[in-house]
């Protein structure tokens, strides 16, 4: 039987991701997990409704991963779990539930076979702490394994090994409604047509109808974004968006 990763079995699955390290906030590094994972999660029904990014601090990290876990079916965490002393997230995970954190043997073994070359110094097997507890999530990569404690998903901040370790999860989350997309851009401003969009996006409360402007050849432009599980509904709303842009750019596109 197929383990599905969720407390909250009779309602629409949501998710929130929590973004942890210093180098995001310094501008260092640009987050790419973001978008990757909202993609993820809203092909399978799963709402991703909050991200948050948070610096290298305990009492950050702590307070966040317990506000988010009991607000959201499922929250993903990315960064801070490699080798160096400022890769915090598994201790903080470790308090947020009370949670023990010590060395994994699974974990061990797995870092053991995968340096077989170079030595398995203690800063590597570092990454075999885990919190007690706590279900591996398989790397593919490079072997050192996220985790699962509860409802909150521990993945590495590098997109690639992050990506590998979402694909493995992927298959074991509550799948709701696949959400659908279309979209409408054309030269013209979102002063236009807000009147119209305001009045199609009320005849379809249950759709998101988003505004995108958009600069090219230095004309200003609009992306107008229609968003939903209902692709009837969806495309029905399109059409209305479609038809108050072409009275401005008759050239508009439909996506």
């Amino acid at each position: 039987m197929k383990t599905r990763y969720s407390r909250y079995m009779n309602t629409s699955p949501t998710a929130a991701v929590l973004i942890i390290g210093n180098e995001i906030l310094s501008g260092r590094t640009q987050d790419i997990n973001l978008n990757y994972i909202a993609k993820k999660l809203g092909a399978i029904g799963v709402r991703l409704a909050e991200a948050r990014v948070v610096p290298d601090s305990e009492a950050e990290v702590v307070a966040t991963v317990n506000a988010l876990r009991q607000r959201y079916t499922y929250v993903f965490t990315t960064g801070g779990i490699g080798p160096t002393h400022d890769d915090i997230t598994t201790d903080c995970i470790g308090k947020a539930f009370g949670a023990l954190v010590e060395e994994n043997a699974e974990a061990r073994d797995l870092l053991k076979a995968y340096y077989t070359t170079t030595p398995l110094t203690p800063a590597r097997l570092r990454m075999a702490r885990i919190p007690v507890g706590a279900e591996l999530v398989v790397n593919r990569i490079s072997a050192a394994p996220g985790y699962r404690l509860d409802n909150v998903f521990v993945l590495a901040g590098v997109p690639a090994i992050m990506q590998a370790m979402l694909e493995e999860i992927l298959p074991k989350l509550q799948h709701g409604v696949a959400f659908v997309s279309q979209s409408v851009s054309g030269f013209v401003a979102e002063s236009k047509v807000a009147e119209g969009l305001a009045a199609i996006a009320a005849r379809y409360p249950q759709l998101d109808i988003g505004s995108y402007p958009w600069e090219r050849e230095g004309r200003h432009g609009t992306a107008l974004v229609t968003r939903g599980t209902d692709s009837a509904a969806v495309a029905a709303a399109t059409d209305e968006v479609f038809a108050l842009v072409i009275q401005h750019d008759p050239a508009a596109t439909r996506q």
